[in-house]
């Protein structure tokens, strides 16, 4: 590895703010990501503080299970036809 290199940086935006992370350099390139996850959570904890985000999010099949409960319970049967005179 060359000396003064970084091998894993990232940018990214929450909103309108703008950040940047980089790891420092190891021997071993799984010690870095380590540390650069940590260093991401860091951030994305600060960000959801700082703008009371909600900590518990619904999961998507929470979600999609409220809208099931709206449809008709005999989802599984077919509609009947109308007859014509």
């Amino acid at each position: 590895m060359e000396a003064g290199k970084v091998r894993v940086k990232a940018s990214f935006r929450l909103g309108t703010e703008t950040h940047s992370a980089q790891a420092p350099n190891k021997e071993v390139l799984s010690e870095e990501l380590v540390s650069f996850k940590e260093d991401i959570m860091i951030i994305l904890k600060d960000y959801i503080t700082r703008h009371n985000v909600p900590n518990e999010v619904p999961e998507p099949d929470e979600i999609s299970s409220d809208e099931d409960d709206e449809e008709s319970p005999d989802e599984g049967t077919p509609p009947k036809s109308k007859k014509r005179k």
